[in-house]
Formats: structure tokens, C-alpha cells, sequence
């Protein structure tokens, strides 16, 4: 990722000599009725006299308002930013009765704000907006996400392009806001760098060691268990996908602890480093996109140490399994039977639905911890693609519980729908020789039957809940708002944006 922009907070109605050495000013405008030119949204102090022109320039260079649109517009020696970027935020947000039709005003802002830097990126190294005053943390997650760049594997180019390294904000909301919001950005990046470094970096003991940085340098405990201690302690399901591999699997397992938590809450995230389907191998068209099967694990990473560092009043241990999916001499076979963690049996019909056999483990030892509640998440089917498309993740689970994720995933700016786990599919769970199968015989409620299975291995008396990110945890087309192609950082908001619930109201 490139290197953050210093942040600085103007207050709520500067002066023109705000912008005496920007290189542009972004603003947010909004669709006006009929055929009217589009609307200011927010601040115009910055602006002195050119606000009363501004709707008409931008709109005779085809601006409308319409949502992530980008509109620049010389300013002409009017103020001191040569450049007006002017970014739609689309329609006003719509009423709750409309089923989310319309983003709200803070995810407006944030994807404004994103597709404004975007459009800004290697232009402009100080930036004033006045989006900041219409949502401050919205508009500075937006516009850190939006310049998200991952560059670890390319060539530096020969002459350095112009970086963002200022940002003014218009607005007030003081330094907690700011310092809360950048922190969660930096979290959200730490998890695309993680999806977007290739597998042949980031294998399971290679991943295992950048948690444990990460959550060293946050003030979270680490243990790891290699190989020889999951055999010991019966990690089956984990042992048995990573067995066909060179490069064995682990298990991390991240602590926070305050000292007055509220409750204690469990996460669990599927670190596949690469799914190659395994003996059951997958077509070769796209595989590649398989370097984010671990999208799961690294949300739980970084979210359990972004809760470290806001300081949250709830515990948080973290049961993370980490394999790489291989077909080999010594892999598991479609016909295995394995033995999980705490003893369930399953056979092995298709060894490319690895991610509930390694997911079950991980949930079973979860489980010991008597946790208040359990969130786990995971690229696990592409039935979820099918379903719900590429943005919206599937919350299942306990029913309150469940409700309660997927109304915060949706204001944390991730998404999420809440789906059933209908009874009468459990059924096409048995197996023929163990106590269930890791697949059905048939095609149908793919998403649905993935949370059956690992209800399966959630204790009776914990709330818990499962997040389907298959499509969402990595944008394999085009950048939009603040999503870049690649690695994208869901769920790391939806979790912590449940757990500050939690630390909140229990």
C-alpha cells in the first residue's frame, strides 16, 4: 500500500486561503430536479463567489450528480485550487421501507470520496474537501481507501508519480474521529495486502508470521501450532486439506483481553493461502483468483487487532486455520473419512469444499472458550456469487444474532443480507459411513448448505453467525467508490463494527 496522507482538520467554514497551495478542491454535488443544474452538498465557505457558478460549469461539462461521477473543472484563478473536482453522491438516501435500494448518507459519502481520489491519483499531492462536512469519518475512510494502491511486486516507474500526501478536511469533528477513522482504514488496507500478496509468499507458516506481527505490534497475544500440534491436539479437518502440500498448515489463535470486557466474542477465518480444489481439482480458468481464499482469515486478523487499538471493551480470541489445497501423493481423497477437532467424523465427497473442513475445527475449538458470541467468516462457496452477487456477503446463523450482523454490515459499508439455514437441507448432509458428508448430492442451496455444515460444530448455547464474502472479499472487475481491483478488506468493518455493538450494548 502507499504511504497515508497527513490529515488535517479546517473547521467548519474556512476561508478561501484554505486552498492557497492545493492542488485541487474536491466537492460533493448532488442530481437537481428536472433538467436544474446538479446541487451543492455540503461547505462552501472555501468556494466565495465561485459557489454561485459552480453547479452551472459542472454542469456544462456533462456533470449530473449521479453517483461516483467525477467532474473537473479549471477554476481559472477564481480561487486557489487550480481544479474543482466535483463527485457525485447520487440521490438522497432513500427511506428504510425501500429494502436499501439506496446507499445512506455515510456510504455515499465514503464511495464519493473514493472514487474522487481515484480520479485524483498521481495528480494531486494536497487535496482540500469539503465532503468531510458532510460525514468526517465517512470521507476520510472513503478517500484513504479510494488511494489504496498495492505495489509490492511492480517496478518502481522511472520517474515518481505525484503521491497524496495532504489532505485537508473541511468540517468539524474533532481529533477522535479522525484518529478512529484513519486507524480503521489502515486496518481495511492491512487486510487487502494481505489478500492481494501471491501464494507463493503467503503459504500457511509465511501468513502465520505476518499475524503474528501484526498483533505483536497491536498488543494482542499470538500462539501458533504448526503441524506436529495439530496432530496432537486432533485438528483432522486442517491436518487433512493441508496434507497435500509442501508447505504444512498452521493454526493461529489471537487474544485481546481488556481489563473490563463486556462479553467475550469468538472469530474464526478461513485461511486458505490457495485453493487449488485438491484432488477434486478446479477448472483452470480463473484459479488465480483463488490467492484470496484466505480473505476470511485476514479480515479476522486485522479486525482482532484494529478492536486492540480502539481499545474495545470486549474480549476477543481469534481461532484462525491456515492450509494450502493441493493435489499430491500425499493429499486427501474424495472417499476419506476424517476425524475432526472434538471428534465429529465427515466424509470427504469433493475435496475442493475445504474450507468447512479446516472452518470446523476452528469452530469446535472456538467453542472451548465459552464465548458469548461466535463470528465466523469465510470465502467458502460460490453459491454465495450466485445468490447475492459480488457485493453483498450472506449472514447466517442464530436468528437475532444474525439480524443483528447483517444491519451493521450494512452501515459499516460492506453489505450483507440475511439468509435462512432451512432445516429440511440438513438431511442431504448424511453420510453413508460418518457421522455427515461435506457436500450434498445436489446443487441446490449451496450457500445455505455451507452454514448447515458448520452449524454442526457451533456449541448449542452460542449465538453465532456466518459471513459468506466469496464474491465480496475480492473485486475481480473494475475499481468503484473506495473498492480497488483485488483484495477489498471486507469483512474487517462488519466485524469490529459488531463488536463495538457488543462492547456497547452486551
Amino acid at each position: 500500500m502507499s504511504s497515508s496522507p497527513d490529515l488535517e482538520l479546517l473547521g467548519a467554514e474556512p476561508g478561501a486561503d484554505a486552498l492557497s497551495d492545493a492542488d485541487a478542491l474536491v466537492v460533493g454535488v448532488r442530481p437537481g430536479e428536472g433538467a436544474s443544474d446538479p446541487v451543492l452538498v455540503g461547505p462552501t465557505s472555501v468556494l466565495g463567489e465561485l459557489a454561485d457558478e459552480l453547479p452551472g460549469l459542472v454542469a456544462l461539462l456533462g456533470g449530473s450528480g449521479k453517483a461516483e461521477e467525477t467532474t473537473q473543472v479549471p477554476t481559472r484563478g477564481a480561487i486557489g485550487a487550480p481544479v474543482v473536482l466535483a463527485v457525485g453522491l447520487g440521490k438522497e438516501p432513500a427511506g428504510e421501507d425501500t429494502a436499501g435500494e439506496t446507499p445512506d448518507l455515510a456510504e455515499q459519502v465514503r464511495r464519493a470520496a473514493g472514487a474522487a481520489a481515484r480520479a485524483l491519483h498521481g495528480k494531486a499531492a494536497h487535496v482540500v474537501t469539503t465532503l468531510s462536512g458532510v460525514d468526517l469519518a465517512a470521507a476520510i475512510e472513503g478517500t484513504l481507501l479510494g488511494d489504496y494502491e498495492f505495489t509490492a511486486y511492480k517496478k518502481a516507474p522511472e520517474s515518481a508519480p505525484t503521491e497524496l500526501t495532504r489532505v485537508a478536511l473541511v468540517g468539524d469533528g474533532g481529533q477522535a474521529t479522525l484518529t478512529r477513522a484513519t486507524t480503521v482504514a489502515r486496518y481495511v488496507a492491512a487486510a487487502r495486502d494481505l489478500v492481494n500478496t501471491p501464494p507463493n509468499d503467503l503459504y500457511p507458516d509465511a501468513f502465520a508470521q505476518r499475524a503474528r506481527t501484526l498483533a505483536e505490534a497491536a498488543g494482542v497475544s499470538v500462539e501458533v501450532l504448526d503441524e506436529h500440534a495439530l496432530a496432537e491436539a486432533g485438528y483432522g479437518g486442517v491436518l487433512g486439506v493441508g496434507g497435500g502440500s509442501s508447505r504444512p498448515p498452521r493454526l493461529v489463535r489471537l487474544t485481546y483481553a481488556p481489563a473490563h470486557p463486556v462479553k467475550k466474542v469468538a472469530l474464526v477465518g478461513k485461511g486458505i493461502t490457495f485453493d487449488t480444489g485438491g484432488i477434486s481439482i478446479k477448472p483452470a480458468a480463473n484459479m488465480d483468483h483463488m490467492t484470496s481464499d484466505m480473505s476470511g482469515a485476514a479480515g479476522v486478523v486485522a479486525a482482532t487487532c484494529l478492536a486492540a487499538e480502539l481499545g474495545l471493551d470486549v474480549e476477543v480470541v481469534a481461532t484462525v486455520p491456515m492450509a494450502e489445497n493441493m493435489p499430491s501423493g500425499t493429499a486427501y481423497r474424495p472417499g476419506d473419512v476424517l476425524r475432526m477437532y472434538g471428534g465429529t467424523t465427515v466424509e470427504v465427497l469433493n475435496t475442493d469444499a475445504e474450507g468447512r473442513l479446516v472452518l470446523g475445527d476452528a469452530i469446535a475449538r472456538a467453542c472451548e472458550d465459552s464465548p458469548d458470541y461466535l463470528l465466523e467468516t469465510s470465502t467458502l462457496t460460490g453459491a454465495q456469487l450466485v445468490a447475492l452477487g459480488s457485493r453483498t456477503p450472506g449472514v447466517m446463523g442464530t436468528d437475532a444474532f444474525r439480524d443483528r450482523v447483517a444491519t451493521l454490515a450494512v452501515a459499516a459499508g460492506d453489505g450483507g443480507w440475511a439468509m435462512p439455514l432451512p432445516e429440511e437441507l440438513r438431511a442431504d448432509l448424511d453420510s453413508r459411513v460418518a457421522d455427515l458428508a461435506n457436500v450434498t448430492n445436489h446443487r441446490f442451496g449451496g450457500m445455505l448448505v455451507g452454514g448447515i455444515f458448520l452449524r454442526e460444530f457451533v456449541a448449542d448455547d452460542v449465538p453465532w453467525v456466518h459471513l459468506d464474502i466469496a464474491g465480496p472479499s475480492f473485486n475481480t472487475g473494475g475499481p468503484h467508490g473506495y473498492t480497488p481491483k483485488g483484495g477489498t478488506g471486507v469483512p474487517v468493518r462488519t466485524i469490529v463494527a459488531v463488536l463495538d455493538d457488543i462492547a456497547r450494548h452486551g
